[in-house]
């Protein structure tokens, strides 16, 4: 049993850090960006009279570290070889491990820094949920179309699952499709309804909706996906909502009459809900590993506080009250990464298992057989960042309220991950199921043990 990251993971780690040192950090230093990531940042971030919107100096700065990243060849590293990526057996490990550096290392700035500011979903290691579900549910003319435009920055779109009345409920959605006939004579869908949070709507290109278009309220079935123009005549977007970290870019939309063609359609029709499946248990074990970074990232940085405040003559340090909570939090930090890169090394060994299996996909077969265990991490570590970031706020007093300091920030930026990705109430509910039977897993131990011998090596 080898609890080291593999000798090559550990050097792409190492050159990624010599790029950050040579490229990013430079950039970040120069003439007065400091002022994203410093007490500025939000100021500086947000244009408060036009919406609580992303200025445009915030974005273009981050746009041109994914350049260089994407120069150097970090940027799309999960992708598939024919789109620039490395296509690595062990995608889901490697990602964990890189994320969670990234976050916990000082000098990426527990995620609030510009190689990896996941306040906007930045790195220089891109996440590429979109692209997962064009490039497994695309027709051919959408994949020849968007997935280019995609990696070249012309082809940006939003999630459309929850609405004003519904979130988590989605087969309760409001919004419906039904045929009709276009203006043109072919056949399409017209499109009624609303949606809410649709992060990036500021500037993307389109707007995926989920639409009812057959069945009957609460069922899975019956759910179309639809790849909606942003300029196509009844969206309008009614708002941007204003959250506890600004800027904001998450958007409410109208949806009046809608009219897109059939080739509108990703995916199977009255299937579309399996399309959010393709992606949601890679974005909750990589938010896992970077919020267990992030914990780590406000414990190290109280330890150090700690030793070097000197109080009634002493480090602060010697007081036990002090110790004690950064030790259950050091504790639990080290339990979760394990429990991550483990999750994360069976999730590389089902995908294996599963890669061109028509009737169970590779993402089904990891939701069915790790969901739970996935789950696990990301509820855990989601509470856990915004545990140590409050700890680290007390251990440095005066100093940690103040925006001089990063916790504030990584709190108010870590809590939400305790409601999207599925809230901790729907994750524990669903190890929940695990644990008492309601679910099986179908857990095939001889399956995940082919990685290594015995346990799977991390």
């Amino acid at each position: 049993m080898n609890f080291e990251l593999p000798s090559d993971l550990q050097e792409y780690i190492a050159r990624l850090d010599s790029f950050v040192a040579a490229q990013i950090l430079p950039l970040q230093h120069q003439d007065d960006n400091n002022r994203f990531f410093d007490h500025r940042r939000e100021p500086s971030r947000t244009q408060w009279n036009n919406g609580g919107l992303p200025t445009p100096e915030w974005e273009a700065i981050l746009a041109q570290a994914r350049r260089k990243a994407d120069e150097a060849g970090f940027y799309r590293f999960p992708l598939p070889k024919e789109h620039g990526g490395h296509g690595h057996k062990d995608t889901h490990l490697w990602m964990c491990a890189l994320r969670y550096h990234m976050a916990s290392h000082p000098v990426y700035g527990g995620g609030l820094g510009l190689a990896n500011d996941l306040q906007n979903e930045h790195s220089v290691v891109g996440n590429f949920p979109d692209f997962l579900m064009l490039y497994h549910w695309g027709s051919p003319q959408q994949k020849a179309e968007l997935i280019p435009a995609r990696l070249a920055g012309n082809f940006r779109m939003t999630f459309g699952l929850t609405e004003i009345r519904h979130g988590t409920d989605a087969t309760y959605m409001d919004t419906r499709a039904s045929e009709c006939i276009l203006p043109d004579g072919r056949k399409g869908y017209r499109i009624r309804g609303n949606k809410k949070w649709q992060t990036g709507a500021h500037s993307a290109t389109h707007f995926l909706i989920f639409a009812r278009t057959s069945d009957h309220t609460g069922s899975s079935r019956g759910i179309t996906a639809f790849i909606v123009p942003r300029d196509t005549p009844g969206i309008t977007i009614k708002s941007f909502e204003y959250t506890l970290n600004m800027p904001t870019d998450h958007a409410t939309l109208n949806i009046n009459d809608v009219l897109v063609p059939a080739s509108a359609i990703l995916g199977p029709l009255d299937n579309g809900l399996a399309i959010a499946q393709t992606f949601t248990h890679e974005n909750r074990i990589r938010q896992a590993a970077s919020s267990c970074g992030a914990a780590k990232f406000c414990i190290d940085r109280s330890i150090n506080y700690a030793r070097d405040r000197v109080v009634f003559g002493k480090p602060l340090s010697v007081n036990q009250a002090i110790q004690w909570p950064l030790v259950e939090l050091s504790t639990q930090v080290e339990m979760l990464r394990l429990l991550i890169l483990r999750t994360a090394t069976e999730m590389d060994t089902v995908q294996r298992k599963y890669e061109g299996n028509t009737q169970m996909p590779p993402w089904i077969a990891i939701e069915k057989k790790l969901g739970h265990k996935i789950s696990m991490c990301n509820y855990y570590a989601n509470r856990l960042a915004t545990q140590a970031a409050d700890n680290a706020i007390q251990v440095h007093g005066g100093n940690g309220y103040s925006r001089h300091q990063p916790f504030e920030h990584i709190w108010r930026h870590f809590r939400r991950y305790r409601i999207t990705e599925g809230s901790e109430e729907v994750q524990m509910r669903k190890v929940a199921g695990y644990l008492f039977g309601y679910k099986n897993t179908g857990l095939d131990e001889k399956d995940l043990g082919k990685a290594g011998h015995g346990t799977p090596k991390l």
